[in-house]
């Protein structure tokens, strides 16, 4: 019997020092308050004592914390094997931070690559500057000594035709863990302007390939694209994260205004939908189908079903 990895991802709240125009938390980053420490380190115990291995931190931006120093060194103490945080990268461009953080016990870390070069990176954050702080961020931690550094880019329409080269930016920055993420419309600032954030999938698809194919070229063990129907996408199954997900992981989000104890399955439930197009699919029982946001305003004509069995590689890890 394999036993999935229980991961707790806690969020203490949304504030940002970045700005992003395509922010799921748009709403949320000034009018929910943030988590104390004394929550979150009871959140880290309750996770430790029910099972979980691998906890992750993200917001906002967990970094711009005055207390976060603290609460790695607690996360340690508590004997969490992955100890992750997701970052735009910008406090690890200082670099006495850095080292704090990883000495603390930070030993994994995701940072948001949105754009190849700094007038699209920057124009997405609306923060001069960032992409350079980025960039150095991911020197300093590597200097510091961590081994475990990935990234994640959204897919908006102001990136997706520059996704093979941001895939090689990233793949130039010595990152070999990389998730390419169909920007989700379901609240924030792409459900307020669908059709300025949104691309359609048949249009973004072939784009979303060629990124894909940088990370088969050179062979990169995690480079995988997420949130996207699997009809597109016949030929890059072992690079779809969900499918991975669901077999390797039990997640957990603990959020200031919500928790989910079981994001795997809720997100097919809540998010995502498939239509009668759908049926007869042989990736049916897999596919999460796409954003039910996504529906409403682009209909489901897109949708391709595959007539032809494909077998789906379920043994990671």
């Amino acid at each position: 019997m394999t036993f999935k990895i229980k991961k707790t991802v806690i969020i203490p709240g949304y504030r940002c020092n970045n700005n992003c125009i395509f922010c799921l938390n748009i709403h949320k980053r000034n009018s929910i308050p943030q988590k104390t420490t004394l929550q979150i380190k009871k959140e880290m115990a309750e996770a430790k004592n029910s099972g979980t291995t691998y906890l992750e931190l993200v917001g906002g931006e967990m970094s711009i914390r005055q207390d976060i120093i603290e609460l790695i060194k607690f996360a340690k103490e508590l004997g969490f094997e992955t100890i992750m945080m997701a970052t735009n990268g910008r406090m690890y461009s200082y670099k006495k931070f850095a080292e704090e953080i990883i000495e603390a016990g930070l030993n994994s870390l995701v940072f948001s690559i949105h754009g190849h070069n700094a007038k699209l990176h920057d124009s997405l954050t609306q923060v001069p500057g960032s992409f350079e702080q980025l960039k150095k961020g991911i020197k300093n931690v590597r200097k510091a000594g961590l081994k475990d550094i990935g990234s994640n880019t959204t897919i908006i329409k102001q990136n997706y035709k520059n996704l093979s080269h941001i895939g090689k930016l990233i793949y130039d920055l010595g990152i070999r863990n990389s998730e390419f993420i169909f920007v989700d419309p379901t609240y924030g600032a792409a459900h307020d302007d669908f059709y300025k954030f949104v691309p359609k999938i048949s249009e973004a698809a072939s784009y979303i390939r060629k990124c894909l194919d940088v990370g088969r070229i050179y062979k990169v063990p995690h480079w995988d694209i997420r949130y996207v129907p699997l009809c597109y996408f016949t030929d890059y199954l072992d690079q779809i994260s969900e499918l991975k997900e669901v077999v390797i992981f039990h997640t957990e989000h603990l959020a200031p205004d919500f928790e989910n104890r079981d994001v795997e399955e809720s997100r097919r439930v809540v998010g995502r939908a498939k239509t009668k197009r759908c049926e007869g699919c042989k990736l049916y029982d897999e596919c999460e189908g796409i954003w039910k946001e996504y529906l409403k305003y682009y209909g489901d004509k897109e949708l391709i079903p595959v007539n032809k069995k494909i077998k789906i590689n379920k043994k990671y890890g």
